[in-house]
């Protein structure tokens, strides 16, 4: 039976935020339960933009600090990588102040590369996702809750596209922006091939509305912790009262048979009916995932992407 952990968090204090995560993981045995002495632990924090360090976008920079410190007393390597859509980890980081912590907790940061890897799913037979989150011995999923303006809410799965090197998520986007079913699934193979040990979602303050980088902040006073990413989102949706069906990635993983009825999991902790949200803002209007992109582009997206990735990748692998 699936786990979600749940606990009322309204401060990124370091101490109070230290004790929180402890209690947080302690119905699963600590963070000890995860990483092991000498493990290389890949710590993926929400990333997603440096324009607007106040609004609340990112993981915030004490949840890494103090994941990060927890790693080392178990006697993990832990570091810090993402793959932002524009800039850089270290530059996305630096302006929104998490380089400081990073510094503090002697952190290493990391840039994504990316590498072909086969999976399950015959509808998407492989995929281009980061070489080092492939090749931690573990991974903790930090995403930040979030309203969306193409998926409806951002939460666990979805964070774990920031395992796909930047110029491929813009491809995706192209790709599969006409349907939200293959978008979501595509999210959902990503995040399964992934495959993280622990996910620990911010949710002390969330950014609602028009996200993910154009809404506001807004306080929950939450903070999660699963092994199961997609049976923690399907609990935050709950407790942002966000009907499953509207979002691409529960709709997809419930096909797949990879989220569990809220009813299956166990809370051992608090209950999402405890943190209700009564008025989350989602977005007030929709955007396309293609961002409406005309055709003509979307056409030479699918070019580039098959003379510069898909054909040499297939002649290399037949080498």
């Amino acid at each position: 039976m699936p786990s979600v952990s749940l606990i009322r968090a309204e401060t990124y204090e370091i101490e109070a935020l230290h004790q929180h995560l402890v209690a947080l993981l302690a119905p699963m045995g600590g963070i000890e339960h995860f990483v092991k002495p000498g493990d290389r632990v890949l710590l993926k924090p929400n990333l997603l933009t440096g324009a607007r360090p106040t609004k609340e976008c990112t993981t915030r920079s004490e949840i890494v600090y103090c994941v990060a410190k927890l790693v080392q007393a178990a006697g993990g390597n832990p570091f810090l990588g993402d793959s932002p859509a524009f800039g850089s980890a270290r530059g996305v980081a630096e302006a929104n102040g998490l380089l400081e912590w990073a510094n503090k907790a002697d952190l290493p940061i990391e840039e994504m590369h990316g590498q072909r890897y086969p999976i399950e799913s015959a509808e998407f037979d492989n995929l281009l996702l980061s070489r080092e989150a492939m090749a931690a011995d573990v991974v903790i999923n930090l995403p930040k809750v979030k309203s969306h303006v193409q998926l409806t809410v951002t939460l666990g799965v979805k964070n774990l596209f920031g395992c796909v090197p930047g110029k491929m998520k813009a491809w995706w986007h192209m790709e599969a922006g006409k349907d939200s079913d293959r978008f979501g699934t595509m999210l959902v193979e990503t995040a399964r091939a992934i495959a993280p040990e622990l996910t620990i979602l911010d949710g002390i303050i969330g950014h609602e509305g028009n996200g993910p980088s154009g809404g506001e902040p807004r306080a929950l006073g939450v903070l999660a912790a699963a092994d199961n990413v997609f049976a923690l989102d399907r609990a935050m949706v709950e407790i942002l009262g966000v009907a499953p069906e509207r979002i691409p990635t529960l709709v997809a993983s419930q096909r797949l048979g990879l989220c569990p009825q809220l009813s299956a999991i166990e809370f051992p902790l608090m209950q999402p009916a405890d943190l209700k949200i009564a008025d989350w803002q989602l977005p007030e209007k929709m955007m396309p995932i293609d961002f409406g992109a005309p055709r003509v582009l979307r056409s030479t997206f699918k070019h580039l992407y098959i003379r510069f990735i898909k054909e040499p990748m297939a002649a290399y692998a037949t080498r």
